[in-house]
């Protein structure tokens, strides 16, 4: 048994899935011409409460696409200093955008109004960059799965709006902080200009991001995605999988999350743990002991068949997900109590 625990991007089609996309109506996206894209775009827009969406390849895409649209050469973008859009995506913000950011620590990730308001440079001084757009991760993937409520967004949103700024969000794994928080999707368009879904972690499609957005900025998303290399032709065999992940896969994502909540409790009575973070949704992230390494752990991981990844110099992550069951569950715990030191 082969227990993959390095993401949640790791996983299958369930049948269920395979036969929506076996069944999905296709044409050209490009073309605007493909029923279950159209199909898909509607429904995220309407979930998430905006008036547009794009489909996209993946998650970085979109997330590039939004803060393009948000911003000209030479803004600057408030952000978390381990947010995905600018540790993860390869230096795009700079690359795509033109743009610098500036990085706050938070309170796991999650950035203030007192922070950001430290942060605003003064548009009439020719030396700095002109901040325009305050980005927001939920969950933040680098704090191990921490996220915002609504009430928390709802502040900072009012605040950067206040002072003429634009909202985005990446909200790769929005799906896994609403199960938690109880907060309403559609209430979430209030706040943001743009907001980058992704289909294909928690929820369990094979491939596809969403970027919803304000309508006025629908056509300058989409010159973007074509300028990224995004526009797909038939795609819908794939939206039709991300729909059905979201009619079906969104409830059960709280087993995700109690099966971390075990493999956080279990890793932190171990003698080669130095610490686990708070284990808040389906991102487990622990430290190791001095005397030893990631990599050593990670060989003995490896040896049993149970996968996991290097986060940092002394740490490793494990994601748990819809193909994670109870079984791999009990076979990891019994893994990690045999790891030697």
């Amino acid at each position: 048994m082969i227990v993959d625990l390095r993401s949640d991007t790791v996983t299958k089609p369930t049948p269920a899935m395979h036969q929506a996309m076996m069944q999905a109506e296709v044409g050209d996206d490009v073309f605007g011409e493909d029923p279950s894209v159209i199909n898909l775009e509607k429904k995220c827009a309407t979930l998430l409460g905006l008036d547009a969406a794009v489909f996209c390849p993946s998650g970085t895409m979109t997330n590039q696409i939004g803060i393009k649209i948000n911003t000209q050469p030479y803004d600057e973008v408030i952000c978390y200093k381990g947010s995905h859009i600018y540790k993860y995506e390869g230096g795009g913000v700079a690359g795509n955008s033109l743009a610098s950011v500036r990085l706050l620590e938070g309170d796991r990730g999650r950035i203030s109004v007192k922070e950001i308001e430290a942060n605003i440079n003064n548009i009439n001084d020719a030396h700095l960059p002109i901040t325009s757009v305050v980005s927001l991760e939920n969950t933040v993937v680098r704090e191990a799965g921490s996220y915002y409520t609504l009430g928390q967004i709802k502040s900072v949103s009012e605040f950067a709006r206040s002072k003429g700024l634009k909202m985005h969000l990446d909200g790769a794994r929005l799906f896994n902080a609403l199960v938690e928080t109880g907060d309403k999707a559609s209430e979430y368009g209030k706040y943001f200009d743009s907001i980058s879904i992704c289909l294909s972690k928690g929820l369990g499609a094979p491939v596809g991001s969403v970027l919803v957005c304000k309508k006025e900025l629908e056509n300058k998303a989409r010159r973007m995605r074509k300028a990224l290399g995004g526009g797909m032709r038939q795609a819908g065999f794939l939206a039709a999988a991300a729909s059905y992940a979201l009619d079906n896969h969104i409830g059960r994502l709280k087993e995700d999350h109690a099966r971390a909540q075990v493999l956080g409790k279990e890793l932190s009575q171990l003698a080669w743990i130095k610490s686990v973070m708070p284990v808040d949704t389906n991102i487990v992230i622990f430290s190791v002991e001095d005397a030893t390494t990631p990599e050593n752990i990670l060989v003995q991981l490896n040896q049993e068949q149970v996968k996991a990844i290097k986060f940092g110099p002394q740490e490793i992550r494990l994601v748990t997900h819809l193909d994670f069951d109870d079984k791999m569950l009990d076979k990891t715990i019994q893994v990690l109590k045999k790891i030697k030191v």
